[in-house]
């Protein structure tokens, strides 16, 4: 099965609303590795790498987010795959 990698960056209600621990919890259901963070800016970035139709599922999921988000753009930028992640994780 093909591997695939996006960093994907997350704009508009992303902060405060327990974005990051439901993108682990979305990752874990997906089988996706790598990790999420808040950015200065107040944007949401992810890192992620799993099998191809897995990773597309988890970024159709970043265009909604939890609940209390209010996603209002969601950016992918496609990057070679590495295998370079045991597991996802928060980077605070």
């Amino acid at each position: 099965m093909e591997k695939k990698r996006a960093r994907i960056v997350i704009s508009g209600r992303v902060q405060g609303v327990f974005f990051r621990a439901s993108a682990c919890d979305q990752a874990l259901y997906y089988g996706i590795k790598g990790w999420v963070r808040n950015r200065p800016d107040g944007k949401v970035e992810i890192l992620a790498e799993g099998e191809a139709k897995n990773l597309d599922a988890f970024i159709q999921w970043c265009y909604q987010g939890p609940p209390a988000a209010r996603v209002t753009d969601v950016q992918v930028f496609w990057e070679p795959y590495q295998g370079e992640f045991e597991r996802f994780n928060i980077r605070y």
